[in-house]
């Protein structure tokens, strides 16, 4: 059953005001909005959890993150109703999103267990050294204390109360604060349900895990300026992250900002594949394209290829596949309504032509086509700037030189992709040391749609990608954001934080 009230420190806490919840389908229904004084007890919780949390073994964070993964699988059925109400989202999508996310959470248990990304390092005394002698010094990675973690829209699950930046931080031994996102406050106040049992089965400091609704800016502002919280975590629009991201900054003590904003996940169609599999590829970009409404990080906005009849026949592909989509419903109304004003920016860019797209209303979303010169994409520097949904744009160059020009010019971004043949593999040499500046992730004949969730992933890349590009928000290594770096100089064994 759904209170819509908050968790704070394992107490479900209402107030005065509330917010009716927008599903796209089924009953709305009313949550508590966030104050300051909500945030306050929260972080204080968290604060005073972080003087055993911060000290717990690795077996027993183990331990929690699996008994979380447990009890979300628990409720999987209450959590795919509510989340197709809240989004949209098909079934089988929440479904293997639940997956995704249980799946991270015991990835990140058995990763902890090993300890390796403590990356312990020991030099022993030299106490006989001359002319000085050496001190005993051990150096290991700790928790930073309180994280604040911003919920995703488009992720209700493996982004959001128990998504990547959760289940980091609790690996790492920094306690959560979370402020759920609006667009699924129940889906995420059933996960939230699954962490407070969890919680209690184990035996954890309840002040580990909070949850804050809210549909306005003022928990997540006072979040990010409380001064117990030593980091955020972030994954949305590149205005609210930029924003976010100014106020760490200014604070009196500034705090890393881990944001995941924006990306157009450029693809560059190599000579000899465009001549090989032209109709091909443009087929699967459309796939790509449009899957999920073309709500994902990594869809694959831009489609650069060498101007000609093959840049022909993989546009017409593209178009043919895209003319079979219907209309489908986006998240919100305002992922919608923001959908509609960048096709509109985009139609009237530096020489743009529509190929197709039409008016589309409400919450409901139909593919948009365009095309423009290299030349004219490299003037207007709006067409590198994220559009939320199913739009592609073909950029057509006159050659692989200009190629490495559309290269050095894109910005940060989660993905590159090359489409290549063996033929093209001086093109695709002289390209990947312009495209590795550029990207987290760098791919070959296929689609960035889609993310493993493994020790090797890279979900991050220069900004506008990310605000931290030396990080990654998905996959072990991930844990790393939420911890430093300390040397421990003649300390007794038995005193320090781990075995070393």
């Amino acid at each position: 059953m759904l209170t819509g009230k908050h968790l704070i420190a394992g107490n479900w806490v209402g107030g005065d005001a509330t917010f009716p919840s927008t599903p796209a389908h089924g009953p709305s229904r009313d949550f508590a909005i966030g104050t300051p004084a909500d945030v306050d007890a929260a972080v204080a919780a968290a604060e005073d959890a972080f003087a055993t949390f911060g000290w717990s073994t690795r077996a027993e964070r183990a331990t929690l993150l699996r008994a979380i993964a447990d009890e979300i699988d628990a409720r999987g059925d209450a959590i795919t109703e509510i989340g197709t109400q809240e989004t949209a989202l098909p079934e089988a999508r929440l479904q293997g999103e639940r997956g995704r996310t249980v799946g991270q959470l015991r990835l990140f248990a058995d990763h902890i267990q090993k300890g390796d990304y403590l990356d312990l390092r020991h030099d022993p005394a030299l106490p006989d050294r001359a002319p000085l002698p050496r001190p005993d010094l051990r150096m290991i990675q700790r928790p930073l204390g309180p994280v604040a973690v911003f919920g995703a829209s488009n992720f209700p699950l493996a982004f959001s109360v128990a998504g990547g930046d959760t289940a980091a931080a609790l690996a790492a031994g920094c306690p959560v604060v979370v402020k759920g996102h609006p667009a699924h406050p129940g889906t995420g106040e059933i996960v939230a349900q699954a962490i407070d049992a969890a919680i209690k089965s184990t035996g954890t400091h309840p002040g580990i895990f909070s949850l804050i609704q809210s549909n306005g800016i003022e928990v997540g502002t006072a979040l990010a300026q409380h001064p117990l919280i030593r980091a955020v975590g972030f994954t949305g629009s590149l205005h609210a992250g930029r924003a976010l991201f100014d106020l760490c900054a200014a604070r009196p003590d500034p705090i890393p900002f881990f944001g995941e904003l924006g990306s157009v996940n450029p693809m560059f169609i190599l000579p000899q594949a465009a001549s090989a599999r032209g109709p091909e590829i443009g087929t699967g970009w459309a796939g790509s394209l449009t899957m999920g409404v073309g709500q994902f990080c990594t869809n694959p906005g831009i489609a650069v290829i060498i101007d000609g009849p093959e840049a022909d026949a993989f546009q017409a592909a593209a178009e043919t596949a895209l003319s079979a989509v219907a209309e489908q419903t986006m998240l919100t109304d305002g992922i919608a309504s923001a959908y509609r004003d960048g096709a509109t920016r985009v139609a009237t860019g530096t020489g743009v032509t529509q190929i197709m797209g039409s008016s589309c209303d409400a919450r409901h979303a139909a593919p948009y086509l365009f095309t423009v010169s290299g030349d004219d994409w490299l003037t207007d520097h709006a067409l590198q700037d994220e559009v939320f949904g199913p739009l592609g744009i073909i950029v057509r160059v006159r050659d692989t030189e200009q190629m490495h020009q559309i290269a050095r010019a894109i910005q940060g971004q989660l993905t590159c992709t090359l489409h290549m043949e063996d033929d093209d593999r001086d093109a695709a040499r002289a390209l990947l040391p312009l495209l590795e500046r550029k990207a987290g992730r760098l791919l070959a004949n296929s689609f960035p749609t889609g993310v493993e969730v493994c020790d090797s992933m890279v979900h991050g890349g220069p900004y506008p990608a990310s605000t931290n590009f030396g990080a990654t928000s998905v996959g072990t290594l991930s844990i790393r954001r939420f911890l430093r770096p300390v040397c421990y100089q003649d300390i007794p064994a038995d005193l320090l934080p781990e075995k070393m």
